[in-house]
């Protein structure tokens, strides 16, 4: 395949007008063009990597945490066709024994070869804070427990790659100092204040899942886990930008606070993702959905209803620069998970997942 005249986004951020060529899914150097190659003009668009969602429950009336192939197989067709290349299905809290059904089921999904690639699990629960459940069910909130999630790996053929671990609850400290080397623990659904939040990263917790959700705000004294994160150079910080979860003011704010190599942009999606207004299901309640935005009964944000292509295009729109946004949903949650050898950058070596888009972000093709 040869991709000729498009504007293409190169690695310091910037986008350069030239020709792309790709053999056996890889960007490569110019080859000698045949009559059967396939040539694409993109005269007027824009070349970007394909997105890369770390967190996402599901979409397109299926989730995760379904324990479904065939319903895990829809959602990666969804992302794809929405953009997203690379994705982290994500479960809720849920007992031990459906969370394995879940976690086994993984494999059969992943022969499906027109989806987007199964970058790894992202485990959000059970090991939270009752106080900052969320939209998690409270009775199934565990202690942290490292034995269950190694064999929770082990059943997924071990695709673990986050785990969510509110710090201040028992044990939590002993988790990290077990598994910070085996996956990326990432610290949310926490009343944690800054110390405790401070000592988990010093251990080697250095991921925050969904910034400002379900955690103590940042107060001038009382920074909290917000605070913590910000100080700690090597933590990688995840951003729900949906028009909902978080002010247009403090989406700006978190890229200028943390800088453009540590946000991660991520949709959160659940099942009413795509699909029409109504009332839809997450981790064992009942969610309502109208105009993208997903609540619970109490009125609590569930998840999100919007993809991560949406999100991106959101952070745009509220004034991140281009750039910063793209790299916030390709390298910098690639990097986050290990596999920034599949995407975050258009170039020579790198595995061709890539979207053509107009200068208005409206998605024309995923190749």
């Amino acid at each position: 395949m040869i991709i000729k005249n498009g504007n293409v986004f190169q690695e310091d951020g910037s986008f350069r007008k030239e020709t792309l060529y790709i053999r056996n899914h890889r960007l490569t150097e110019a080859f000698e063009e045949t009559s059967e190659e396939e040539v694409i003009d993109a005269e007027g668009l824009m070349v970007i990597p394909g997105l890369v969602d770390i967190h996402s429950h599901g979409a397109y009336g299926e989730d995760f945490s379904d324990g479904d192939p065939e319903g895990l197989k829809k959602i990666l067709r969804y992302e794809r066709q929405s953009g997203i290349t690379s994705y982290c299905p994500t479960s809720m809290t849920l007992p031990k024994e459906q969370l394995k059904k879940i976690f086994k089921g993984i494999r059969e999904a992943e022969k499906s070869g027109d989806g987007a690639t199964v970058a790894g699990i992202n485990m959000e629960g059970p090991f939270l804070d009752p106080v900052k459940k969320g939209a998690h069910v409270e009775e199934w909130i565990t202690e942290p427990d490292a034995d269950f999630v190694r064999e929770l790996n082990e059943v997924s053929g071990g695709r673990i790659k986050l785990v969510t671990l509110a710090p201040n609850v028992s044990g939590a400290m002993e988790f990290i100092r077990k598994m910070q080397s085996e996956v990326q623990i990432s610290l949310g659904h926490t009343a944690a204040d800054y110390e405790c939040a401070s000592e988990a990263m010093a251990l080697g917790a250095h991921h925050v899942t969904h910034l400002y959700n379900a955690m103590q705000p940042l107060a001038h004294r009382e920074p909290g886990l917000i605070g913590a994160a910000a100080d700690d150079p090597e933590c990688m910080v995840e951003l729900i930008c949906d028009g909902y979860h978080i002010h247009p003011s403090v989406i700006r704010t978190t890229f200028k606070m943390f800088g453009p190599e540590r946000v991660i942009l991520i949709s959160d999606s659940m099942r009413a993702t795509g699909m029409k207004n109504g009332t839809y299901e997450l981790g064992g309640q009942e969610v309502t959905v109208k105009d993208r935005k997903a609540v619970l009964k109490d009125g609590t944000l569930a998840g999100s209803a919007t993809n991560l292509f949406g999100c991106m295009c959101k952070a745009i729109e509220f004034g991140v620069p281009v750039d910063q946004a793209i790299f916030a949903a390709t390298r910098n949650p690639a990097r986050s998970i290990g596999i920034y050898d599949r995407t975050g950058s258009v170039h020579t070596g790198k595995e061709a997942d890539l979207l053509l888009v107009t200068e208005n972000f409206e998605l024309k093709r995923v190749i």
